[in-house]
């Protein structure tokens, strides 16, 4: 079992999403396998995804693997009981800035509220998981005006868009995700200690973990 610790973890931001290239199909199978004539996609980059249908892929940021001229692989992502796809979208992303000031790691939600399906036959309550909390995290962080992964936060927070944001750690293993930044720039702290700014996602689709 590797155990992963919060120390020389790197958090890699979003600089450029490229253009939206057309996928005309996405197996349901273990990888997923995306059809997309002459995506110009690489093994190992990575791409956010725009899925109607197939919803569980939609806002995802995927590991491209197995990629030939018109086809590619969702590195470890497993689509068989997925809906069906319909239509949808892929954009290169560049991780152009990284963050040198984050400190205190906070993640939430993700939980199913309840669905109650009891009737007037049952002695004992039933209940069906329904739609889940939204995910978030909320960092904190030195403050830097100058740190690069700040920056470019902050350009998301000011017209309320969204920033694909990859965390590396020691072992290796990344996890993915696509947010809606909320970074204020605004220096706190207390006396005598750093100065702090609290640093916010809150996020538009899944977690992908890769090993």
């Amino acid at each position: 079992m590797q155990v992963n610790i919060w120390s020389k973890v790197s958090v890699s931001v979003q600089t450029v999403l490229a253009a939206s290239v057309t996928i005309t199909a996405i197996t349901k199978a273990s990888p997923a396998v995306a059809s997309a004539v002459g995506h110009g996609f690489s093994t190992g980059a990575f791409v956010k995804l725009s899925v109607a249908g197939m919803l569980e892929l939609n806002n995802a940021v995927v590991k491209v693997t197995a990629a030939s001229a018109d086809t590619f692989s969702f590195d470890g992502i497993d689509s068989t009981l997925f809906e069906t796809f319909t239509s949808g979208g892929a954009q290169l992303v560049t991780f152009g800035a990284a963050a040198a000031t984050f400190q205190d790691v906070n993640a939430s939600g993700g939980e199913a509220s309840d669905i109650d399906i009891t009737t007037i036959h049952d002695d004992t309550t039933k209940l069906i998981p329904g739609v889940k909390a939204a995910l978030s995290y909320s960092f904190g962080s030195l403050w830097d005006p100058a740190d690069a992964a700040l920056i470019e936060l902050k350009k998301a927070d000011r017209v309320k868009g969204t920033r694909a944001v990859k965390l590396t750690f020691a072992s290796g293993s990344v996890v993915t995700f696509d947010c809606y930044p909320s970074v204020s720039l605004a220096p706190g702290g207390s006396t005598g200690g750093p100065v702090t700014t609290p640093v916010g996602f809150k996020l538009t689709g899944s977690v992908n973990a890769y090993a």
